[in-house]
């Protein structure tokens, strides 16, 4: 059974700093593009980073400077460096995949996210 497993977050003050995994395990051809969103209270949910297979990057304004979302494809896993939170980086935060089967087959997966509160 394919899944992605978040880990890592956690509470911080704020000006601290979190480091998000993400693995995706079971059966996996390789994975193409991995990313994190966010969702706060109230609020929809948000693209904060994405990664392509080549490793070019794109960022939400709010994060950049201070996020950095790398991969390790021997690992299936992506990660998410998180520095100088702030209170408004509260959320649950999702990682999404597209995961290749085969050559030809894949599917996007979502894991059941994990919580970041940022606070004194």
């Amino acid at each position: 059974q394919v899944q992605l497993v978040e880990s890592g977050g956690g509470l911080v003050q704020p000006g601290g700093s979190l480091r998000l995994s993400c693995a995706a395990s079971g059966t996996i051809f390789r994975t193409n593009h991995m990313g994190w969103y966010r969702q706060a209270p109230g609020k929809q949910r948000e693209l904060v980073a994405r990664i392509m297979s080549g490793g070019s990057t794109n960022y939400a304004d709010s994060v950049k400077g201070r996020f950095t979302i790398s991969r390790d494809d021997g690992k299936n896993t992506v990660y998410l460096q998180m520095n100088s939170l702030k209170p408004e980086d509260t959320a649950v935060y999702y990682c999404n995949g597209d995961l290749w089967f085969s050559r030809s087959q894949h599917m996007s997966y979502w894991g059941l996210g994990t919580q970041v509160t940022v606070s004194s």
